[in-house]
């Protein structure tokens, strides 16, 4: 399988985290990588983000998401899925690029939802297309999560 750099980025196009992962499926407009969680345990809204957490990521060239899920480290369950609203990513030589625009989606194996960092959202100063197209690409994550396919079938389901 292929590695892979994925490089997160903000409007101004710099590189705010980077890590190494590896394509398990691709497209041409979309890709799935696995890649372990490079930070220090982190508490969040419920679970703990964990070092070497497994997360199966899937990104697209032609959606404004991209959703990744999260497995414990040590037994594999499914964690929760953090969906990331953000222009479509750039496949190229190697490397899996994204511009975040900051507002998420959290979901969770129960059917539980929340929406994280409408404030950060607002306060980037988007034109009206791109706000918009953000909004549109929440409102598709949830209805992605609404049904109980993604929670029974994983982010795979997702996949078509």
């Amino acid at each position: 399988m292929q590695d892979v750099l994925v490089l997160k980025c903000n409007l101004l196009g710099e590189e705010t985290w980077r890590y190494h992962g590896r394509v398990l499926k691709e497209l041409p407009d979309r890709v799935l990588v696995e890649a372990l969680f490079n930070r220090s345990d982190l508490p969040f809204h419920g679970i703990v983000l964990r070092e070497h957490d497994r997360f199966v990521e899937l990104y697209f060239s032609n959606r404004w998401y991209n959703v990744f899920e999260v497995h414990d480290r040590d037994d594999d369950r499914v964690k929760c899925w953090y969906c990331n609203i953000c222009k479509p990513a750039v496949f190229e030589d190697g490397v899996i690029s994204y511009v975040d625009l900051a507002l998420d989606l959290l979901a969770f194996p129960d059917g539980r939802m929340l929406v994280l960092d409408e404030d950060e959202f607002a306060e980037l100063g988007l034109d009206d297309e791109t706000r918009e197209k953000a909004w549109q690409a929440l409102e598709a994550l949830k209805r992605v999560f609404s049904g109980t396919k993604i929670l029974t079938e994983g982010v795979e389901s997702v996949w078509d």
